[in-house]
């Protein structure tokens, strides 16, 4: 089964248990604390941080430091985490990556694999508004590959500010909404979080946006500017087979409205009630066009069901 996300958000660096280490703290300098480079400027929850370079060799085990904690409920695997962040490598005075230069967080669910393993693992188990530094080892990290800018084998090391963190419905929920266009899809209403059943009908697709409530709960309207978390089912009009899906991996994704390229579905998206499940058509002139993308053929209609399930 395609993943469809890929193609629809921009990528980000990060993209791709509570969390353990050692309790030894190592021996602090002018460079390094509790085991860890020393944040030397910027070190208050929300500012940049400036990170010293690593001395002698890196932790063999993922380590964190609670810089500063939070009074914020603690993560959770299969929270919605927004956060700030700031990468360098071990050996390198120079970060390769940090939220806090583009003024915008980054969001992720926790334990759902969209993230290296070595922030799923340090970020569970920690107090929203909390700062953490997190050193993470290469088999936690990019391993033996590396990652653009990031070395094979690199120990890397995070000062993390934790934002926000939202616990995520397993459904939407909301009223039934008549299916009375017998020329539609028709999506099931189930509210169980198992994936609804989705229904192409064998005729003409439509040629504009469709973007209709299956389910109309009583939520905020969302956003252009939002990141809503959702679960999807997408098929192809011509034949009606599902060629993605959220719910066969049990992991919602996350989508910055902002970097949706699919114009369909972030159309479709906006405006529509937090909680609620909704019908996206989107014709070829608001999905891929006439370009085939990852086996969807050129020029096709493509069908949704998506459950907006929170927003960060």
């Amino acid at each position: 089964m395609r993943r469809l996300a890929g193609l629809l958000v921009v990528p980000l660096l990060l993209l791709s248990t509570a969390a353990c280490g050692s309790d030894d703290k190592g021996s602090d300098s002018a460079s390094m604390k509790n085991g860890l480079p020393a944040i030397t400027a910027g070190e208050k929850f929300g500012e940049k941080p400036t990170l010293a370079k690593g001395e002698g060799d890196p932790p063999k085990e993922l380590k964190v430091n609670v810089i500063s904690e939070g009074t914020g409920p603690v993560t959770k695997k299969g929270d919605a985490l927004q956060v700030n962040y700031l990468g360098q490598a071990w050996d390198s005075t120079t970060p390769f990556d940090n939220s806090f230069d583009r003024g915008q967080p980054f969001d992720l669910t926790l334990g759902a694999g969209q993230v290296i393993k070595g922030w799923d693992q340090g970020l569970e188990g920690q107090k929203v508004g909390s700062r953490i530094e997190i050193g993470i080892p290469p088999e936690l990290g990019y391993g033996a590959q590396g990652q653009g800018d990031i070395k094979p084998n690199a120990t890397l090391v995070f000062v993390v500010d934790i934002l926000k963190a939202v616990t995520i419905p397993k459904s939407a929920t909301g009223t039934p909404v008549a299916q009375d266009d017998k020329d539609l899809p028709k999506v099931g209403t189930n509210t169980d979080g198992k994936a609804p059943s989705l229904t192409v009908p064998k005729v003409d697709p439509p040629t504009k946006l469709v973007s209709n409530y299956v389910l109309e709960s009583n939520g905020e309207a969302v956003k252009a500017t939002d990141t809503v978390v959702v679960n999807y089912v997408a098929a192809l009009w011509k034949d009606g087979k599902v060629f993605d899906s959220t719910y066969t991996t049990g992991k919602p994704a996350n989508f910055p409205l902002e970097q949706l390229t699919l114009k369909g579905l972030k159309n479709g998206l906006v405006g529509k009630k937090i909680g609620s499940r909704v019908l996206i058509v989107a014709p070829p002139s608001e999905a891929f066009g006439n370009e085939e993308k990852q086996g969807i053929p050129k020029n096709s209609t493509l069908v949704f069901a998506v459950d907006i399930l929170t927003k960060m």
